[in-house]
């Protein structure tokens, strides 16, 4: 089989590095999966996905001019579905119907804020000599 840009080959994970895995190819060829081409999610260390001796489809994606191939592990497969994100979109407080009551919860922060800025400031200020 021909080693071309886009062709799907088997292959087997020859060595391990922080920035990738390089992996044989057919006709004694060997290719370069960049760690960003290993799965569909972040990968910080390359380990928890991949073994030496890892038998594994990639992808070409390049051929460079000096004959360097660039492989892919995540374009052989498709994305998985996303997760429903519900569960970690923060739900806002009931909001009241009475005015008077939301009015009445403003100016309580409001002047809480005020308060602690000037404590804040009457500290600083007073940190400095006159």
């Amino acid at each position: 089989m021909e080693l071309g840009v886009g062709t799907i080959h088997e292959g087997k994970v020859t060595g391990i590095t922080k920035f990738g895995a390089f992996v044989s190819l057919p006709e004694g060829k060997t290719g370069l999966v960049h760690i960003s081409e290993i799965a569909h999610t972040y990968v910080s260390d390359i380990h928890q996905h991949l073994t030496e001796g890892q038998e594994v489809r990639v992808k070409i994606i390049n051929i460079d001019p000096s004959g360097r191939i660039n492989l892919s592990i995540k374009k052989t497969s498709a994305p998985p579905p996303p997760q429903p994100a519900a569960a970690a979109v923060r739900q806002p407080a009931p909001i009241s119907d009475n005015f008077e009551e939301r009015l009445s919860k403003f100016l309580q922060e409001s002047k809480s804020i005020i308060a602690s800025s000037k404590l804040y400031s009457e500290k600083k200020s007073r940190r400095r000599p006159r």
